[in-house]
């Protein structure tokens, strides 16, 4: 059974930092590709960002490209995504994803099989 736990969330003010790790178990984690998403209240679901298996590639969202990187640390069975220059349009929940096929590098929600249970990002102006 596939279990990802997020943690690192917190209050922030406008122009922090924050870094963002999400915890993998139950399968081999170096196999698959990992992403990011977030929720403001709201709104929909949203890509943030997602690492390739072997962390080759990334892609981002046009809203977080230059101030988040996603990386991962196939030794430790997690991913991390470093936010920085936080804006107060970040305020979210952000999840941990995975795909359920080893061979995908999604970029949205539809090619996601598992997600953990989030963490919450607030920024203050």
């Amino acid at each position: 059974q596939v279990q990802l736990v997020e943690s690192g969330g917190g209050l922030v003010q406008a122009g922090g930092s924050l870094r963002l790790s999400c915890a993998a178990s139950g399968r081999t984690f170096s196999s698959y590709a990992m992403g990011w998403f977030r929720q403001a209240p709201g709104k929909e679901r949203e890509f943030v960002a997602v690492v390739s298996w072997n962390g080759g590639s990334t892609y981002y969202a046009d809203t977080v490209k230059g101030r988040f990187t996603i990386s991962r640390d196939n030794a430790k069975n997690t991913v991390y995504l470093q936010m920085n220059s936080l804006i107060v349009e970040d305020t979210a929940v952000y999840y941990c994803a995975a795909p359920g096929v080893s061979t995908t590098t999604p970029v949205g929600t539809d090619g996601m099989d598992y997600w953990g249970k989030g963490t919450l990002v607030t920024v203050s102006s």
